[in-house]
């Protein structure tokens, strides 16, 4: 390990960056929405069980590699499997980080966008089907996402320009307790609601009779996506981690405050979804389309509205941080660039993807890849192609190549109460649990069956 690298200066900030580069649009908009669809509490069950079985090993897999060579992902697998193939998952990853930043920083400027609106109310419009078209209105111009899109990356820069210490641990070690007591607050309210006892009693309350292959597999890809597993970003992150940090206690704090924020976004929509009428199983247009209706009909609506969608910004905000810090550290380490050259020239790129991928629901949605625009192709090739495949390699490379000797160091060095037993089931779970479930994630989301 490189012992004159930037690295993070406290615990507090191991923490905050590697559960900022967890959460994100995942856990407050994918969770609620894919729990609604796939039944609530059964599929919130299956999902705990497979962040413990997939999540934990593999971010432990990622925070090996990158906590014992101190490297970018390429330098990383280019000092542990020199002169072999294993290093192709470090382009996986860096081309599976520019495609996220780029459409992921879209819905990004929507959130900042309907922070803006929601102090207005909205304009008075308050039904579903008037949000819808005032959405439908929204995506498909072309100046304003785009902004949107532009400013958000703006912001990226400003953070990540200034380094790891300055930039990306302080901005976590701010934005991170802000999402949580806005968390915090929503969650107060909504158990006040009328609803709250359905909304806790939906998404608490497994109905075993519900459990179908598309509710496991729907919990599995859940699990493994919402940890950011198989980009790279806790390789990067943990190659800042010192030499003391735990690694095994710090995966699973990360992996568990990752679920609490999705369980608390749960907490929070469910009771105002059931208090106002409306279905769980409304999907992806949930946030945008039903939330804020729900947000007009309730005493203080645009104080909440902007409170949410403020959420939504800062926990885009921490995970697009990491992603664009997998390219910056290539560049620095690679080519020997300086830390502000280095990040314009990760965002300048995201920033020229992500005004096509804004543009894609608007003037180039009828320029289309493989009968996708681009903002889909690249959603659907990071999510369902490279994420899955670079798990799978990194999972797969910990559990049966790297010298167990590394692996058992590196988990039990800085403590954190881990036996020997402790290093086995973690291998054991690299080996033989994660390469399957997540064989059975990529199949599912490739529609093979």
């Amino acid at each position: 390990m490189k012992e004159t690298r930037t690295q993070f200066a406290t615990r507090l900030g191991v923490i905050a960056t590697t559960v900022g580069s967890a959460v994100g649009l995942g856990n407050i908009w994918r969770f609620p929405y894919e729990a609604g669809v796939h039944g609530g509490g059964a599929f919130l069950l299956i999902d705990l069980f497979f962040i413990f079985i997939i999540g934990v090993p593999v971010v432990c897999a990622e925070f090996i590699i990158g906590r014992h060579t101190g490297s970018n992902i390429r330098g990383a697998f280019r000092a542990l499997a020199p002169g072999r193939q294993w290093g192709l998952v470090s382009y996986i990853g860096l081309c599976a980080s520019v495609m996220i930043l780029s459409f992921y920083s879209v819905v990004a400027g929507w959130t900042m966008h309907y922070t803006v609106k929601s102090i207005g109310g909205f304009s008075g419009v308050t039904t579903p089907e008037a949000l819808h078209a005032q959405f439908d209105a929204f995506a498909s111009s072309d100046i304003a996402p785009t902004a949107w899109t532009l400013i958000f990356l703006a912001v990226n820069y400003l953070i990540l320009s200034r380094g790891v210490q300055k930039g990306i641990e302080r901005m976590s070690n701010i934005l991170m307790p802000m999402l949580f007591v806005i968390l915090l607050l929503f969650t107060v309210n909504s158990l006040m609601m009328p609803g709250a006892s359905d909304g806790l009693k939906f998404l608490f309350t497994p109905n075993f009779s519900e459990i179908t292959p598309s509710v496991v597999l729907g919990a599995m890809g859940q699990a493994f996506f919402t940890l950011s597993l198989g980009l790279g970003c806790l390789i990067t992150y943990s190659s800042y981690f010192k030499r003391e940090t735990p690694l095994l206690r710090t995966s699973l704090i990360t992996a568990g405050l990752d679920t609490l924020v999705a369980i608390l976004a749960g907490i929070i929509i469910f009771p105002a979804v059931f208090t106002f009428g409306q279905e769980p199983a409304t999907g992806p247009k949930l946030v945008f389309e039903v939330l804020p209706s729900i947000f007009a009909n309730m005493g203080g609506g645009a104080i909440w509205s902007t409170l949410f969608f403020l959420l939504l910004f800062l926990a885009s905000l921490t995970s697009t941080i990491s992603m664009a810090e997998i390219t910056i550290a290539y560049f620095e380490e690679e080519f020997g660039m300086k830390r502000k050259k280095a990040t314009a020239i990760s965002i300048a790129v995201s920033m020229v993807l992500g005004t096509l991928c804004a543009l894609s629901f608007g003037s180039l949605g009828g320029v289309k890849l493989f009968g996708m625009t681009l903002f889909n192709l690249f959603d659907y090739t990071s999510s369902n192609i490279l994420l899955p495949i670079g798990g799978m390699i990194i999972s797969l490379f910990v559990g049966w190549v790297l010298d167990r000797s590394i692996v058992r160091g590196e988990l039990l060095a800085g403590g954190g109460r881990i036996t020997g037993w402790g290093v086995s089931t973690v291998v054991f779970c690299l080996r033989w649990l994660a390469p399957v479930c997540i064989g059975l994630v990529f199949v599912y989301g490739l529609n093979i069956f």
